[in-house]
């Protein structure tokens, strides 16, 4: 079939070529342009993925009944936003027991200095023994002692107290709830979850035999779908594989979220692998009939011949050329005018050509 197929082809363009040609008069209007050669720099195209930096689930920090969640899944926060009131009457009664218990150690403090005050004058006159003084001295540093453990007994109330407002520790979305209102939490258990929009980052999986050069070059490409190309800045390498997929793990942080983008989206990343000399020639110059790929390339006496060609990969405006022209041949470059559709067949504007994977572009 597909020796059929190329005879079909030669045909064709022996048909072609035979009642194309063109006068001396309409040859001398073409617009043409020498075939190429330059570098083609082979990428790597693979799915990645947006996901946030900052993305965390709170917990509880103390035991209480959920009073409040001011705000619901997908709603917008602002850091140190409350997100979670727990109830906090037990919280509350612990502080001023604290509190209580830390003045009554400042006034033993203040008796214990003032007996250790007296004693210590009356001493130096003689009229108590070193016993008494030693004995005043060790009494006012138990004091001390006792005071300032009352006081931390207050700070450790009060930080159980403000764990019962949770706070939102940075501005973003709220992604999931885990708690309603009225239930009961306990220290460690998940509250709510949250991510930042501000700082995102891609991930992609690269193949194992391109992860050593995608790590020496350090160059990549991340493209929305709508071919806008993403700026990114440091690019981090997990130095292990994924024992099911036995690919390396590449990391990229954007360096414009600009509020367009958000995690979850697929992206285009682009990993240079290879470069080779190739051959070029303008998209426009390309002819397509059915599976017919071809140029009109100037003879020896300035005439357009059409002469098929086998394409590759497009880079811009630019066609790779596999077979069929030199370097240094002049092809047209708009050759619509030349090609009726009485003749090819071909759209009356606008010429097509196909990328390296075989697909029509425009």
């Amino acid at each position: 079939m597909v020796k059929h197929i190329a005879v079909l082809g030669a045909i064709v363009l022996g048909l072609f070529c035979s009642r194309l040609a063109l006068s001396e008069e309409t040859s001398g209007r073409l617009e043409t342009v020498p075939v190429e050669r330059s570098e083609l720099q082979e990428t790597l195209v693979l799915d990645g993925v947006i996901e946030a930096v900052q993305q965390s689930t709170v917990s509880a920090q103390t035991s209480g009944k959920v009073q409040r969640l001011p705000f619901d899944v997908d709603d917008s926060v602002v850091a140190g936003d409350l997100i979670v009131q727990l109830e906090s009457s037990e919280q509350s009664s612990r502080v001023s027991q604290a509190q209580g218990g830390r003045d009554e150690a400042r006034a033993a403090f203040a008796d214990a200095q003032q007996q250790f005050t007296r004693i210590e004058a009356v001493q130096k006159r003689g009229l108590v023994s070193r016993q008494e003084l030693d004995q005043a001295r060790n009494n006012l540093a138990a004091a001390k002692a006792r005071l300032e453990r009352a006081e931390a007994a207050v700070a450790e109330a009060r930080e159980q107290l403000s764990y019962t407002r949770i706070l939102a520790p940075y501005g973003g979305i709220l992604t999931e709830r885990h708690v309603e209102i009225g239930e009961s939490v306990s220290p460690g258990q998940p509250l709510l979850s949250g991510l930042s929009l501000e700082q995102l980052r891609v991930v992609v999986d690269l193949p194992q035999q391109y992860a050593e050069l995608a790590r020496r070059e350090r160059q990549s490409q991340v493209t929305l779908a709508d071919g806008r190309v993403l700026e990114t800045g440091e690019m981090t390498f997990y130095p292990y594989a994924n024992p099911a997929t036995h690919t390396f793990r590449l990391r990229m942080r954007l360096s414009e979220p600009n509020g367009s983008l958000f995690p979850g989206m697929l992206v285009k990343v682009g990993v240079p692998v290879a470069t080779r000399e190739v051959l070029w020639i303008p998209v426009s110059s390309l002819v397509r009939r059915s599976e017919l790929r071809a140029v009109f390339v100037m003879d020896d006496q300035g005439r357009p011949r059409l002469r098929q060609v086998r394409t590759g990969a497009q880079q811009g405006g630019r066609l790779e050329i596999l077979a069929g022209l030199s370097e240094g041949e002049q092809v047209v470059i708009h050759p619509v005018g030349l090609v009726g559709t009485d003749r090819l067949n071909l759209p009356a504007a606008g010429v097509s050509g196909e990328r390296l994977d075989g697909e029509a572009v425009n």
